[in-house]
This record gives structure tokens, sequence and C-alpha cells, in this order.
């Protein structure tokens, strides 16, 4: 079997000649892409980034699943600011034994994500690095932004889709022969979930249709009761969460008990789903105006998060999630 051709072979030039057919041929060779803004509009930027063996791994993440969910979590981000996607750059550091193909593998799963969602990928660099490293800058335009600091007494909490789906997805990737039996409709649903995220770009419509002018919110990416407690903290408020309203993936009891299905669903993270806080007869409006809305909770005065069981009532604290450091 031939060996594959490394980056370090090719050449710093030559991979970035390899990459250009993925980026619109008009504005490649500049020293900076020139986007042209919506007028009477504001510029929305966010970055992140992807580093092998924290955020993806080859046993669980293909480099065309690694490409995708590099770019969903910078559109999630969008989104949740309320902003429609312009473009995004993407900067590569690798060690010179990448192999070629691994390289365009990842390219062919960022480029089949900006398609989806009509995004064009307008610039990048590369660099040497001891280990693989996926930096993404996107840049959106909103009207009127949405903001953590903005849920007031009296709101509702809402939520789009399912939460705990990815990590189920993750858990079945590393530990699948525990769950042999699971069907295997909900077994792929929620390897997708982990895979190929969406981000919730589809929600900006119906919110401007409905006139829905202020509100909180922010991605579940960190998880949803991450979410839930730093729009708390940044408004000033108290978040309770209704235990019974707290929507379970269909399949998720098949895998797990129902506390653990609570704590995946609560603690998870990385569904790039979106959280929030508005009038209650706004989130009335847009969870008939959109399919797979749960309002799950309310904004109460206080500060923190609670989850209400029953007559229990337990307090969220942010070290139950993920943190970096």
């Amino acid at each position: 079997m031939a060996e594959m051709m490394q980056i370090w072979q090719l050449g710093e030039q030559g991979l970035l000649q390899r990459l250009q057919r993925f980026c619109p041929p008009d504005i490649i060779g500049d020293d900076a892409a020139v986007l042209s803004f919506p007028p009477q509009q504001s510029l929305v930027v966010t970055s992140d980034t992807l580093v092998d063996g924290v955020h993806f791994s080859p046993q669980t993440t293909a480099p065309e699943d690694a490409g995708w969910r590099a770019v969903a979590a910078n559109l999630s981000d969008l989104a949740a600011m309320g902003a429609e996607p312009l473009a995004i750059t993407v900067s590569l550091a690798l060690p010179r034994e990448t192999e070629v193909a691994w390289v365009e593998a990842l390219y062919g799963g960022i480029a089949a994500c900006l398609e989806r969602f009509a995004t064009p990928l307008v610039g990048g660099d590369v660099c040497r690095c001891d280990q693989a490293v996926i930096a993404i800058t996107a840049f959106g335009s909103v009207t009127t932004p949405i903001y953590r600091h903005q849920a007031q007494v009296g709101d509702a909490i809402a939520v789009t889709g399912d939460h705990g789906a990815a990590r189920a997805g993750l858990e079945l990737l590393l530990n699948g022969s525990q769950w042999r039996d699971l069907d295997p409709e909900i077994r792929q649903n929620f390897i997708c979930a982990h895979q190929r995220p969406l981000p919730r770009l589809d929600l900006l419509a119906p919110l401007k249709q409905l006139g829905v002018e202020r509100l909180a919110g922010m991605d579940s990416s960190d998880g949803l009761a991450d979410a839930v407690l730093q729009l708390a903290r940044a408004s000033g408020v108290k978040a309770r969460l209704w235990g019974d309203r707290l929507p379970i993936p269909a399949g998720l009891l098949e895998m797990v008990d129902s506390d653990q299905a609570r704590d995946w669903l609560l603690w998870g993270g990385e569904d790039f789903e979106l959280v929030l806080c508005l009038a209650p007869e706004a989130a009335e409006g847009l969870s008939q105006a959109v399919q797979g809305i749960s309002i799950i909770g309310e904004i109460v005065a206080g500060q923190g998060a609670v989850l209400q069981v029953g007559d229990r009532s337990e307090t969220l604290a942010m070290d139950s999630g993920f943190c970096h450091f």
C-alpha cells in the first residue's frame, strides 16, 4: 500500500494551493479579505479554537466531522447573538507529519457545514505545531443583538432541541459495546448530534417575525445548566428550572436511568442549542411557531439557579460543568 503524502512533502505553498479550492476564487490571494456589509447593522465577531485531544480525537471524530464541528461551534455563537453569518476564516496549526488527505477531509467537513448555512470561507493561515489546532473566526451581522444580561424577573426560560443527545453520542462512540441492543436509529441520531451538530440559525427568522425585541440568550455548548447560570449571573436574577419540564431525548432512557439522563441533559454540553429568557407570551408564541421549543423554567428575584423537582429544590453550581482550567 502506497504511503500517504504528508504536508511537509507538499510544502506550505503547495498546501495552500490545495486548500484554495474551498474558498471563493475572487477573494483568494490578497493579504486580507474584503467583505460587503449590510447597512444599519452591527458587526458580530466570534472566535473558537479546537485542539486535538481536547475537543476531538481519532477515536470519536473523523476529520470531516472535526471540520463540521469547528464551523458549527462558531455559527452557534452567531446564532446566540441573533446574527446572520457573513463569512469565516480558518487557521490551522499542524504537525509536519500530518497527512494531506486528513487536511483535505477536514476542509471537506468545513465546506459541507458552510454550504448548509450559505456562508463563505474567506481566508486563514497555516503553521507548524506539535498537535493539530483549528482556530476559526466567524463574522456576522445583526440589527438587534441578543445579549446575556437582558433577562428580567417574570421571564420564561425556553430552550431549543434535545439536550444530552451529544453526550449520549460521545458515550456511544467511546463505549458503544455497552449498548449493543440500542435501536440503530436512536444510536445514529445520538452520534450525529455529537459529530454533526446544527447551529440554531433557523430561530432567527421566527424571532423577528414574532417581533421579539427584548430577550436574553446564549448557546448551550458548555451545557444547559451552565448556560442558565451564565444568563442569571449576567442579568442579576435567579433562574428556576422545573425538573418535570426538562425534555429527555427519545431513547436516552434506554441507555441510562433517569438520574443519569438528567445529569447528561443539564451538564453534558456540546448540544449547540439556544437557551432564551423572554416574556412568557413571547415564549409561548415561539413554541407554537418552532417545533421542538420547550419552556423549562422561569426567572425570579434572587441570584443563581435552582432545579425544582417536586417539593425539593437543588442548587445548580457552575463547578459541576466542563471548565478548561
